[in-house]
C-alpha cells in the first residue's frame, strides 16, 4: 500500500473512540489492573506488535512492581481475516509458578488469546491473566474472555492504537473502523 492509499483508506474511515475515550479506559484498565494483581509481582507480556501501543501507555499507569518480558504470535499477518496461528517468540524470562498478564490489542475471535494462555499454562504460569484494549462485539462464542476489558467495539475491521489496517496506522491515537462494503 503506497502512502496516498494509506492516506484515503484513514480518510474513509469512521472515528468510533475518540483519543479521550481511549485514554479514559486506560486510566480505569490500570485500576482495575492494579487491585487484582498490585500484589502479585506479575510478569507483563504483551502480544507484539499489537500491543505494543496499548503496552507502552499502559504500562506508565502500572504503579506497582513488574517484571516485563514479550511474545509475539500472529494470525494476520498484514491481511483483515485471521488464519492459523504463528508463534514467532516464546517469552525470554521463565514463566514458571507466575502471574502472568498477557496484553493484546484486541479480542476478536478468541482464537489467538485462547492459544497464548493455553501455552503459558503449559510452561508452568501460576494463573494467567489477559487485558485488552478493545473486546469486538461480533457474536462469536468465544474460547476466552478477557480479565481487563478497556473498550467495546463494534463488529467491524477496526484500526489504530497498535491495530493496524493491511499493516497500516498502528500509531493513531483513537480508534477507526473502515467503511462497511
Amino acid at each position: 500500500m503506497s502512502p496516498l492509499e494509506a492516506q484515503q483508506l484513514l480518510e474513509g474511515a469512521e472515528c468510533i473512540v475518540p483519543e479521550s475515550d481511549v485514554q479514559a479506559a486506560l486510566d480505569r484498565l490500570a485500576g482495575e489492573i492494579a487491585l487484582a494483581l498490585g500484589e502479585a509481582f506479575p510478569l507483563v507480556l504483551p502480544v507484539m506488535g499489537g500491543a505494543v501501543v496499548f503496552a507502552g501507555q499502559l504500562l506508565p499507569k502500572l504503579d506497582f512492581p513488574l517484571e516485563f518480558d514479550y511474545l509475539h504470535v500472529t494470525r494476520y499477518r498484514g491481511k483483515t481475516h485471521g488464519g492459523e496461528i504463528e508463534w514467532k517468540v516464546l517469552p525470554g524470562q521463565s514463566v514458571a509458578g507466575r502471574h502472568v498478564l498477557v496484553l493484546d490489542d484486541i479480542l476478536d475471535e478468541g482464537e489467538t488469546l485462547a492459544a497464548i494462555r493455553d501455552k503459558l499454562l503449559e510452561m508452568g504460569a501460576a494463573r494467567v491473566w489477559s487485558a485488552v484494549l478493545t473486546d469486538k462485539i461480533n457474536g462469536l462464542d468465544k474460547p476466552i474472555r478477557a480479565d481487563f476489558v478497556g473498550l467495546e467495539v463494534p463488529n467491524r475491521y477496526v484500526f489504530g492504537c497498535g491495530m493496524d489496517a493491511y499493516g497500516m496506522w498502528r500509531n493513531l491515537p483513537a480508534i477507526y473502523a473502515l467503511k462497511d462494503k
